[in-house]
């Protein structure tokens, strides 16, 4: 965290709107792309954002400062996103926004292009099969770099259950991936034997 926002914390927790508000400005887009990776919808990732910050601003007074303030705010998030998921049984994840590097015309073409979009279509119902605190772990460990021990923290687990979720995790994505892919090889196998009759 730079100096300026130790200081805008510092004022926040005094009573000092502005001072938030530079925290919210620091932090929206961070809390709403976890929002929208765990809710999947533009619209409930808003609403999700806007009431982790309203939530921050009443919890403000107990955040321990010894804590990353960005772990603090993404566990809020995130919670916040599971109990939604349990709540309206949405779907809890969207790979649309993954940050990514986006193909630019350096050559790649319209096919580069669909290829990835492609990718990002399988990985996004690949995650589908997890569950919201799985995907919540499987998103700040992959998406945001987040230690064992702040995944613990946010997600209110033991870093034991951090790391048995993960491997857990990642065991079945592959196993999905693995039958997805031999279900291609032969529909495209039976595909081309049709083609050469």
């Amino acid at each position: 965290m730079h100096s300026s926002e130790i200081e805008w914390l510092k004022q926040a927790q005094k009573g000092d709107d502005l001072a938030f508000s530079h925290l919210v400005e620091a932090y929206q887009r961070p809390v709403y792309n976890l929002c929208y990776r765990m809710l999947g919808n533009a619209g409930d990732a808003e609403d999700a954002a806007q009431e982790t910050f309203i939530r921050a601003y009443k919890a403000l007074h107990r955040y321990d400062p010894s804590r990353k303030f960005s772990t603090w705010l993404l566990s809020i998030a995130s919670n916040y996103c599971i109990d939604q998921h349990r709540r309206r049984k949405l779907p809890t994840f969207s790979y649309d926004e993954f940050d990514s590097p986006i193909i630019e015309d350096k050559g790649l073409g319209m096919e580069a292009m669909l290829m990835q979009d492609e990718r990002q279509e399988q990985v996004s119902a690949l995650l589908e099969q997890l569950g919201p605190k799985d995907k919540a772990a499987v998103v700040m460990r992959y998406w945001y770099d987040y230690s064992y021990d702040e995944i613990a923290e946010a997600l209110s687990l033991s870093v034991s259950a951090v790391k048995s979720r993960l491997h857990r995790s990642r065991k079945e994505l592959a196993e999905v991936w693995m039958e997805s892919q031999n279900e291609s090889l032969v529909i495209e196998r039976k595909n081309y034997e049709r083609s050469t009759i």
